[in-house]
């Protein structure tokens, strides 16, 4: 009995972007590029910083707030000591 099922124990050839050399030259000038703006614009980057802290703030409430149960049924436990 012949088995189609051949093409799912190859192992995939396809190289993720960051392992061609389009993506090699891309991160390495991203980190110069990062070095050089940390390096040259600290003061700046110092500046910005209370601005950076006070817009995390909604995006950390946001995720810090999904598990909780906010649908108005009540916990999920059964029974269970909270």
């Amino acid at each position: 009995m012949q088995h189609d099922n051949e093409h799912y124990h190859k192992p995939s050839s396809k190289k993720h972007w960051w392992q061609t050399r389009e993506g090699v030259v891309l991160i390495v000038f991203l980190v110069f590029a990062a070095f050089y703006l940390i390096t040259e614009h600290t003061a700046h980057l110092y500046s910005a910083l209370p601005w950076l802290i006070l817009l995390a703030c909604p995006l950390l409430h946001l995720f810090m707030h999904r598990g909780h149960n906010h649908n108005g049924t009540g916990s999920n436990d059964k029974g269970g000591a909270h």
